[in-house]
């Protein structure tokens, strides 16, 4: 039988991306990457309506846009026949959800909502829900909620539930008008295959869903507000359909739009963090993998089912079917590098990169390598976006501590680095001291692929070996081996997730190894990391909040 094919496509931050694979190998044939031109609007809408504060708005022609532009690129620079591709997956950032009508289309799609923010998509980054989720949280735990528990005590204001109380808050006709909210990573699916599905992964992580109690009850959405009593029957829908099924075939206008056939079969929708196990081929518990981009996720399977405070969730068979799947996150860091490399360096060192042939980011990293452990006397909190795990608030904000005249860029930049390794190993060490073991350390995503001397940072911070994924495309490349799953044996597939885990996946041979000299140094930083962390993260000095505040009052 002649070769077949799946195809993957992950819906990220900035862009798109689809990635043609062989579909029993996993082997990459081609791939494309297309830019949203609308990208992250967070400060107006095209027409220039202005955004209030912390919006992180998305418009839908984008993902559609890449669709149509990256699937048949991946067949031209192929030369596969559409007919040999047996399957299509996709995956979104989460939560990432938007209100639309009865037969999926985008509200903002309508001219009388052109106009209208919460018409849009709300991006997974979008935190003007935080109001609504502190008094979610605050009704969930005088109720005494027991699934509050499986989402670390508390829910946070990038989740579906806030979200869709903000848009019923502050624009009641755009509830009114909306027939359905629902993750853009099911309706991508929707587009593809013409039938309304949603994934047990968003659903589990996002919106409060859980395989054996289903939604929280009436009477909780009702005490959040009367409103939102039958918001699930209403808004949500009670059907959730499980990882690795089908959710339908490309419909015909799917076919017009991609290139591919109306007999490929499309894959029910994923999340980019959770759809990437089975791209280094992880197929049991206790491996943790940190997906590491704009920001980082960390997902790790357990055979128990444990609350863990502060975690995003643990849902099961939110991963992979038989095992509790956890996840926990942070909200900046390429986006935190990015910010000091833009804002941050000052004009002798564009000069000197320019003079040497170089980037910037490759002249500062340079600079910050030859630096050892604690030699700048600098130590950071991550938090320039807020705290997702394991502190659950995005109204905490980043710091800087130890900076002198003598301080120089480069010491800064390593520092902001350091921090972000002391998120991850302060997210491991809450697994460990919870009961979820966490054994081996696994990473994926641009950062982890382009940047040496962050991942042997990582591995020296952790005190572990570091493996990396043998894909750049983790997520595009797990959504194909799901599709894979979804077209099944028959036509050229493979059976279940984990036979296609162990065949298409795949690691690198580079190995982080950390060094023991500077695994102890980074102990004692870490120690003092830890007292920041707690200090100004747990209540007991509020100043990030009270000056979060004075800003609000002052943009007004």
């Amino acid at each position: 039988m002649a070769s077949k094919y799946t195809i993957g496509v992950d819906f990220g931050t900035l862009s798109g991306r689809a990635v043609l694979v062989n579909a029993i190998t996993g082997e990459e044939i081609a791939d494309s990457v297309y830019e949203y031109p609308h990208g992250v609007m967070d400060t107006a809408l095209p027409d220039g309506t202005k955004l209030g504060v912390d919006f992180a708005l998305q418009h839908p022609q984008d993902y559609l846009d890449v669709l149509s532009h990256t699937i048949p690129a991946v067949l031209e620079k192929s030369g596969v026949n559409a007919d040999d591709v047996i399957g299509v997956g996709a995956d979104f950032t989460a939560c990432t959800i938007l209100p639309v009508k009865r037969d999926g289309t985008p509200l903002c799609f309508l001219d009388e909502y052109k106009s209208e923010p919460n018409a849009y998509v709300k991006l997974w980054k979008h935190h003007a829900a935080q109001d609504k989720a502190n008094k979610l949280n605050e009704i969930a735990e005088k109720r005494g909620e027991n699934w509050l528990k499986n989402y670390g005590g508390k829910i946070s204001s990038e989740w579906a539930i806030p979200k869709i109380w903000q848009v019923l808050d502050e624009s009641p006709e755009i509830y009114e008008a909306a027939d359905r909210f629902i993750e853009a990573a099911d309706w991508i699916i929707w587009q593809l295959c013409g039938k309304e599905t949603r994934n047990s992964c968003t659903a589990g992580y996002k919106a409060i869903w859980n395989k054996k109690t289903g939604y929280p009850s009436k009477e909780f959405f009702a005490a959040l507000d009367p409103r939102l009593e039958n918001v699930v029957e209403e808004k949500l829908g009670t059907v959730i359909t499980p990882l690795g099924e089908r959710a339908g075939f490309i419909s015909p206008e799917a076919a017009k739009l991609t290139g591919l056939n109306t007999k490929t079969a499309v894959a029910i929708g994923n999340v980019d963090a959770h759809v990437c196990l089975p791209a280094v081929g992880i197929d049991g518990p206790a491996k943790l993998l940190a997906i590491m981009g704009t920001s980082t996720c960390h997902i790790v399977m357990g055979e128990e089912e444990k609350q863990v405070p502060g975690m995003c969730g643990v849902v099961a068979d939110g991963v992979m079917p038989g095992f509790y799947g956890y996840e926990a996150g942070q909200s900046c860091v390429g986006d935190h590098f990015a910010w000091f490399i833009e804002n941050c360096l000052p004009a002798p060192y564009y000069e000197e990169a320019k003079a040497q042939g170089k980037n910037i980011h490759a002249y500062l990293r340079e600079k910050a390598e030859k630096l050892k452990p604690g030699e700048s006397g600098l130590v950071a909190l991550d938090w320039w976006n807020g705290n997702r795990s394991v502190l659950v608030d995005v109204d905490l904000s980043g710091m800087m501590l130890g900076m002198t005249l003598q301080t120089k860029p480069e010491e800064i930049y390593r520092a902001l680095i350091e921090a972000t390794a002391y998120g991850t190993r302060e997210i491991i060490e809450n697994y460990r001291r919870n009961g979820v073991p966490v054994d081996e350390f696994y990473a994926s995503g641009g950062i982890s692929q382009k940047d040496p001397m962050t991942m042997q940072i990582y591995a020296d911070v952790l005190n572990m070996p570091i493996k990396i994924a043998g894909s750049v495309q983790g997520p595009a490349l797990g959504s194909a081996i799901f599709a894979s799953v979804a077209a099944g044996k028959d036509v050229g597939g493979h059976a279940n997730i984990y036979e296609a885990a162990r065949q298409m996946g795949k690691i690198k041979d580079t190995v982080y190894y950390p060094c023991a000299e500077n695994a102890a140094v980074y102990d004692e930083l870490f120690r003092e990391y830890s007292i920041l962390h707690d200090y100004f993260g747990r209540g007991t000095n509020d100043v990030m909040k009270r000056l979060k505040n004075i800003k609000k009052k002052q943009s007004n």
